[in-house]
């Protein structure tokens, strides 16, 4: 999808976030300006809170912004994306590269994503994000309520039914962006006697 800036005429190109629930394949996505880290961790929050809670695993894709190293077992975690997971008491779970049978039920709500919500709004102009994002949302809960014809029943009565008593509640507060780095600072005197410290800037 395309969002043009008002002022300078820019045509922006953007990503589609989205995110499925193992059970009911209830879905949500969102359109976001880059898969840089801080919009990756916000995608995640405002997943959840969309879904009004949280599974005990998140399958994620293995996005070099947020995974380290992409192993099914032992999959190193960028340190913001791991401070997430404890913010939101989830297990996060980096599918493997060129795996997608590790996150299919996403991989089929891509393609369900692009077919019945971005083909739908291709054709029309977007001026903000905020503006593409609504329109994206009201066909979600349009694609939510469908009945699946599997099932006879919506993604959302399943959710209901299924997904929403296993979840896990959401924390008091969103989780707060904050990056991490490690600085090195001059000696002042044996009372700072360490020369490295570790600290994170929101």
């Amino acid at each position: 999808m395309e969002v043009v800036d008002g002022l300078s005429g820019e045509v922006l190109s953007v990503q589609i976030f989205v995110a499925v629930l193992g059970a009911s394949n209830y879905t949500y996505a969102e359109a976001s300006l880059s898969q840089s880290l801080p919009d990756w961790i916000a995608s995640h929050v405002r997943a959840f809170a969309y879904f009004g809670g949280v599974a005990r695993q998140t399958v994620s894709d293995n996005l070099k912004a947020g995974i380290t190293r992409a192993c099914f077992h032992e999959p190193m975690v960028n340190r913001t994306y791991a401070d997430l997971a404890r913010h939101y008491r989830t297990a996060i779970v980096p599918a493997r590269p060129y795996r997608p049978r590790d996150k299919a039920k996403v991989e089929v709500g891509v393609q369900i994503v692009g077919r019945w919500i971005l083909a739908r709004l291709r054709h029309r102009r977007f001026f903000s994000l905020v503006a593409l994002n609504e329109a994206i949302h009201a066909l979600l809960i349009e694609l939510n309520d469908r009945p699946l014809r599997s099932w006879g029943r919506s993604r959302r009565e399943l959710f209901e039914e299924l997904d929403r008593p296993a979840l896990t509640p959401l924390p008091d507060d969103p989780y707060e962006y904050a990056e991490w780095k490690r600085c090195r600072v001059n000696r002042a005197g044996p009372a700072n006697s360490d020369s490295s410290l570790s600290g994170f800037s929101a």
